[in-house]
Order: C-alpha cells, then sequence, then structure tokens
C-alpha cells in the first residue's frame, strides 16, 4: 500500500547530472600494465597527467609495468626478525658477555656482594 510519499528516500540533487551540470570531464588515456604473473590491468589518467613506470597489480599485489614481455619481478620481502636477531647483528658475542658481566657486577655491588 503506498503512503502517499512520492520521493520518499531520495534527497534534493541526487539524480542524474548531465556534463551541462558539471562541466566537461578531462581527456583520459588508458594504459596496459601486466605483472609477472601474466594479469592485466588498464587504469586511466588524465591526458597530461605524468604516467608512472610501475603499477601494482589489483589482483595479486605484485609490480606491473607497460612491457607485456618484460614484467618487472616479484619485490623481495625481508623476513620477520626478532629483537634478539637485531641485537645479534649490531653485537658480536664477545660484546654480549662485557655487557652481560657489567650488568651482573652492578648487581652484585648493589646487592653487596663481592
Amino acid at each position: 500500500m503506498a503512503t502517499g510519499n512520492a520521493i520518499r528516500g531520495t534527497r534534493v540533487g541526487s539524480g542524474p547530472m548531465g556534463e551541462s551540470e558539471r562541466g566537461e570531464s578531462a581527456q583520459r588515456i588508458v594504459v596496459s600494465f601486466w605483472c609477472s604473473n601474466g594479469h592485466h590491468t588498464q587504469p586511466s589518467f588524465a591526458h597530461d597527467a605524468e604516467l608512472p613506470t610501475t603499477w601494482d597489480c589489483p589482483r595479486c599485489g605484485l609490480p606491473a609495468n607497460t612491457d607485456e614481455k618484460n614484467p618487472p619481478p616479484a619485490r623481495r620481502t625481508e623476513p620477520y626478525k626478532t629483537h634478539l636477531a637485531y641485537v645479534k647483528e649490531r653485537r658480536s658475542d664477545a660484546d654480549g658477555e662485557a655487557l652481560l658481566e657489567e650488568a651482573l657486577a652492578k648487581l652484585r655491588a648493589r646487592r653487596g656482594e663481592n
């Protein structure tokens, strides 16, 4: 049963607009990019915009470029490192032993041990 309000759920200005109301759209160019998995994507850019050399593939996330026969290789991902791994990169075992002895000496001095 109709309630009698024909424009319920709409708002002012929500209808379709023609180019006369919003102006002419900018000239666009479509550029093809390919990733190493063979995925093809075609983003559009403004005609006078500077085109990127690489583009992230929307399907797999790998980098893509405009050369279909020679796509860029996948980025090398570094494995997760723990805090201990970073410490071991900065310090040798001898440095670690010296720091440990220094910390133990301070602790013993605070406790009154010798």
